[in-house]
């Protein structure tokens, strides 16, 4: 029954800051004997200044940061599941991207990365108006690491949570868990965010890990918190709640993917809607 750390954060406009307290969980976690740890979206940058933002994002940081986590992962001994970080992109854009760090890489093994591909271009309510894709070109390939401790771990991202078509996918690839690493705004948060990550971890019968920021952060935002761990039959095994920054942990019991799924077989029952 591995047990797992979920690093709920308040990133800032700093990425040596949040690498930092990223590095002191991983050391943390590991001393815990969890087996990966897991970090919210933007963990390493969280700037809505775009300006301020490109002096980073533009330099090279990118790798840098890769290889001090990579670094990091396997002196601690502990998997590292980078929610994500903002990069230069092959195509010369900016890219969302979460990165997987395995511990027992020599050094020489890239991390796995997934980009994100939905993008949040929303204008709520409140007047918060929100275009990710002035900045960000959306990936266009679902991922999913094959050799986690948790089995086959599916990569997402936040706004990803709302597009049940990707997690159909995960649920054909027989995901055991997927990770929705979060940035998640206070209004939607209190209105969606526990219904959608437990309805995605039913649909795909697998266990749904979501590290989450919360709190007001230095470039103004303010985000929801309420990391969560939920169970293939929608159970929430953790709740961080929304106050502050902390790192939380839980043991996950693989046999449960197997009980759910035979109970309730929607996975080989689901079949093709055409027109």
């Amino acid at each position: 029954m591995p047990k797992i750390a979920v690093f709920q954060m308040n990133s800032g406009i700093n990425p040596e800051a949040n690498l930092l307290a990223i590095e002191g969980a991983a050391r943390e976690a590991a001393g815990q004997g969890a087996r990966v740890l897991f970090t919210p979206e933007m963990a390493i940058l969280l700037d809505r200044n775009r300006k301020r933002a490109s002096k980073w994002i533009d330099g090279d940081y990118t790798d840098d940061m890769a290889e001090r986590l990579t670094n990091c992962a396997r002196e601690c001994a502990i998997d590292i599941a980078l929610g994500s970080m903002p990069v230069q992109s092959e195509t010369g854009h900016w890219a969302n991207r979460a990165m997987y760090f395995g511990c027992d890489h020599d050094g020489r093994e890239k991390p796995v990365s997934y980009d994100k591909i939905h993008m949040f271009d929303v204008e709520l309510s409140t007047g918060e108006v929100w275009r990710e894709s002035n900045a960000y070109q959306a990936g266009e390939t679902v991922v999913s690491v094959s050799n986690s401790p948790l089995g086959r771990l599916g990569l997402t991202i936040c706004y990803d949570m709302r597009f049940p078509a990707l997690f159909a996918e995960l649920g054909n690839r027989k995901c055991d868990a997927i990770a929705i690493p979060s940035a998640f705004t206070v209004p939607t948060g209190k209105a969606h965010w526990h219904i959608l990550l437990r309805a995605r971890a039913i649909e795909a019968s697998a266990f749904v890990i979501a590290a989450a920021q919360v709190g007001r952060h230095d470039d103004g935002r303010e985000t929801y918190g309420h990391s969560l761990v939920v169970d293939p039959w929608g159970e929430v095994l953790l709740d961080m709640g929304g106050e502050g920054p902390g790192l939380g942990f839980c043991n996950i019991d693989l046999s449960r993917i197997t009980d759910v799924r035979e109970q309730v077989p929607s996975l080989a029952n689901r079949r093709e809607i055409t027109n």
